[in-house]
This record gives C-alpha cells, sequence and structure tokens, in this order.
C-alpha cells in the first residue's frame, strides 16, 4: 500500500466505526450521510483488503484486522485534529521565544526602550535582537526569516511579497547645543548656509533631507558625514555643528543632552515610517503579536 492512496477521510470514518460499530451512529458523530459513511467503509474495505465491520445481530462488529487497527489510527486522528489542523497560538505569558527586528539606530533609541518594557510585563520570557543593515539585504532577511519586522523608513520593502502597516509621520527639525552663539530660538536661511553641518548618511545612502535641498538649488558647509544618528549627540553637545534631523531624533538628543531644536528655515521633507513582514509571517501567531505590539504603542 502507498501512502499516498490513502485518504485522511476515511481514516476518520475508520475511528468513527470502530467506536460506534454503528453507520448510522458513525455517519452523525462526523457529519456524513449514511450511504456517504456506508460508501467510505465499502473504499476503507478495498484499501486494506478487509471486510473490517461485518454486520450481526449486535451490530457492525469489527474483524480482527479492525481491533488491530483500531489503536494507530485513533491516535492518528487525533494527532492531526489535535496537532496539526488547529492554527497555532502564542501565549506571550509562557512564550519563550527571540524576536529579531530590522532596524537602524536611531529607530532602536526610539523603539526598543518602550517594546522591552511591554515584554518584560507581557512577554517575560522573550527577548529582543536588533539587525542593522542595508536596505536592499533587509528584504532579504525577512524572506529567509533572519527577522521576523523591520520598522523604519525603508522604501525598498513596498514591493509584492511584503506587507507594511504605517506607524507615524517624520519631518526634520535642527539641532544644535544649548549654548550655540550664533543661532538663537529661529535660524534664517542665510545662517543656516553658512553654518557648519553635521550630515548622517547611513550605509552612504543620500537621505530624503539632502534630495530636498539639491532639488531647491542649496547648498550648506558639511563639516563632517556620519554614518550612524546616534553618533550626533556628542558631537553637536560638544560643538557648534548644526544638524538637521527627523523629529524623533531630536527629541531623544534633547533629554539626553545639552541640545535643543530650532526649526528650519524651509518646508521640511516627511518621512512616513512603517512596520514591514514577508507574507511567510503574515499568519504566523507570535510575528502577529509583536506587530500588534508596535503599532499600539506607535501606531498613530
Amino acid at each position: 500500500m502507498n501512502i499516498s492512496d490513502v485518504d485522511l477521510n476515511l481514516l476518520v470514518a475508520f475511528a468513527a466505526m470502530s467506536e460506534h460499530q454503528s453507520v448510522t451512529r458513525a455517519a452523525e458523530s462526523v457529519g456524513l450521510s449514511q450511504p456517504a459513511m456506508s460508501a467510505a467503509v465499502g473504499r476503507l474495505r478495498l484499501l486494506f483488503d478487509d471486510a473490517l465491520f461485518v454486520k450481526t445481530g449486535a451490530g457492525m462488529q469489527p474483524t480482527p484486522r479492525a481491533i488491530e487497527l483500531a489503536e494507530p489510527v485513533r491516535r492518528v486522528v487525533e494527532a492531526i485534529r489535535t496537532e496539526i489542523l488547529p492554527a497555532p497560538a502564542f501565549d506571550p505569558g509562557k512564550a519563550r521565544k527571540q524576536f529579531s527586528i530590522v532596524t537602524p539606530d536611531i529607530a532602536e533609541v526610539h523603539f526598543l526602550p518602550q517594546i522591552l518594557a511591554r515584554l518584560a510585563d507581557e512577554a517575560p520570557g522573550c527577548s529582543l535582537r536588533t539587525l542593522s543593515m542595508a536596505r536592499h539585504t533587509a528584504a532579504d532577511a525577512l524572506a529567509s526569516g533572519t527577522a521576523e519586522l523591520a520598522i523604519g523608513y525603508l522604501p525598498d520593502l513596498q514591493k509584492a511579497g511584503f506587507f507594511m502597516q504605517k506607524l507615524f509621520r517624520n519631518d526634520y527639525v535642527c539641532i544644535v547645543r544649548s549654548a550655540h552663539p550664533g543661532i538663537g530660538e529661529r535660524v534664517t536661511l542665510k545662517t543656516y548656509l553658512a553654518a557648519s553641518h553635521a550630515v548622517v548618511s547611513p550605509d552612504g545612502r543620500e537621505h530624503l533631507l539632502e534630495q530636498a535641498l539639491q532639488r531647491r538649488g542649496l547648498e550648506r558647509p558639511v563639516v563632517v558625514v556620519l554614518s550612524h544618528f546616534m553618533s550626533l549627540l556628542p558631537i553637536i553637545e560638544s560643538s557648534d555643528l548644526i544638524a538637521t534631523v527627523p523629529r524623533d531624533l531630536a527629541n531623544i538628543c534633547v533629554r539626553h543632552g545639552a541640545i535643543r531644536i530650532v526649526d528650519p528655515p524651509f518646508r521640511s521633507p516627511v518621512v512616513e515610517v512603517h512596520q514591514f513582514w514577508h507574507r511567510r509571517f503574515h499568519q504566523d501567531a507570535a510575528s502577529a503579536w509583536l506587530r500588534a505590539l508596535v503599532h499600539e504603542l506607535f501606531g498613530g
């Protein structure tokens, strides 16, 4: 007998017949009509080359072969019913899992403290790992399962095979040290273009702000180009440089350093921050729980 020839529905019919020893009662127990159950018994007899259930005065009695098969078939049917068919649930209070998230350093500082606080409260057995990588490799990380989620401004992931959910919109502001001698509460375009700037260019790519300035034909003297946003805090705090950064990063710098925020002298581009995941994790209960948590904390 080849397993590919076995219809698993026949095993359900066999288990019902073994339990009830009546075509009528067996049919009722699995939601079949009596003729359909009789047909299933006929197919079972052909499959096992045995009468299996024989009509007597006491009902449909099992043959020795049916008695031999009853317990193994019952175990198979029960395993399918309880272990294979139900959608796996995720109980955060009992789970032991490490979640992996693709996100830049700015998002680590913005998102992780609140996420970790919720994990400690709701999923104490779970942990986080963050991965910082170029945009073009983020897609491979999600598709391969290296990470379940990516958070940030990642337009390369807006393509087939990926889901995304908007979290919030982020504009740009300027940051300077609190005692900056040349920039007060406001900065004019002339002062902005004459000041010495620190610029962040993760992975060497152009930032949205740079593109917006180039379209307007505006040039500014750049003293340092950094690859990580969080390097800005000590540099701005200890110099007379100015940096134009996403507002959430500016707020973090203000909280942790002698830094103040100044509105830029032009209309700021706006970045939409999303969370992204690959379709292979769309139905995964643990990943869905994490996505819901992120959206609850940061969704606008």
